[in-house]
């Protein structure tokens, strides 16, 4: 058992060294995940934020007094938190797809190397460049004037429920890639997933919402997530939120992990 999961840490970590060179090496697709959230933030805090933050009362939680522009950023920066999540996604998707039509894959069964290492190395690279441009983009936040009264354990807690999320968009997006034919259409495939925190909690209260509209983006899985870190960070009310988003979390992990296994055990594509 111990030379077994020797064997797959081994091909695991040679797999990701991989994943992460390429990231390295193109490095454009990276530049435009992280700063497509942070021209968001910009734009919604400086464009809109004024208006919309006067209507939110303390919703943006008790850092602020009154409303306005601060209340606003402080508001909406678990959304757009979000957004670099969903992001990301793409970048999976066509990295997994690129592997399956490229013919490397077909190559890489030849050899004994533990299969699961290919997707997972992919799971673990992807996180770690997701998770980065959270980093980077709560940074600019900051600068602007985001503000947070959590302790360190509470921002541990934040990032965890981030971290969870991440984990299960990202295995969400290798499946995608899996079923893609092409790269380019792997591209698209996780375009939808950009509205989910638009048509939830992220920038505007659920409640402001038509009622139609507001049932969805209570349920939907990005609103939960986004009601705990922000609950978590900025003192808001979390309520049932936290476990809501695990079950979410946990069962599109789940879920997506099974079926892009049962895609990669198929017979691999051709090289184009």
């Amino acid at each position: 058992m111990s030379a077994t999961l020797a064997y797959a840490v081994s091909d695991t970590t040679t797999m990701l060294r991989r994943s992460i060179r390429r990231m390295m090496r193109y490095p454009s697709m990276t530049l435009v995940l992280i700063g497509l959230p942070i021209i968001f933030l910009l734009l919604f805090v400086y464009v809109f934020g004024g208006t919309l933050g006067d209507g939110l009362g303390g919703a943006a939680g008790g850092t602020t007094e009154g409303g306005g522009r601060q209340a606003y950023i402080n508001y909406v920066t678990p959304g757009v938190l979000l957004l670099a999540v969903v992001g990301t996604a793409t970048a999976t998707a066509v990295m997994v797809s690129t592997d399956m039509t490229e013919g490397i894959v077909a190559r890489f069964r030849t050899m004994r190397i533990f299969r699961p290492s290919i997707l997972t190395a992919h799971v673990i690279g992807s996180m770690i460049q997701t998770l980065l441009g959270m980093a980077i983009v709560l940074g600019v936040a900051f600068l602007i004037g985001f503000r947070s009264n959590a302790t360190p354990v509470e921002w541990l807690a934040a990032t965890g429920v981030l971290a969870l999320l991440v984990l299960a968009i990202t295995w969400l997006a290798v499946g995608m890639g899996l079923v893609a034919s092409t790269p380019e259409s792997a591209s698209n495939m996780p375009m939808p997933l950009m509205l989910l925190p638009f048509l939830g909690s992220g920038f505007v209260p659920t409640d402001s919402m038509p009622a139609w509209l507001g049932t969805f983006a209570e349920y939907q899985p990005f609103t939960p997530v986004n009601e705990t870190v922000r609950g978590l960070l900025l003192g808001t009310p979390i309520g049932h939120s936290a476990w809501i988003a695990v079950a979410w979390c946990t069962g599109i992990t789940v879920v997506c992990f099974l079926w892009s296994l049962s895609l990669f055990d198929r017979e691999p594509r051709p090289a184009r």
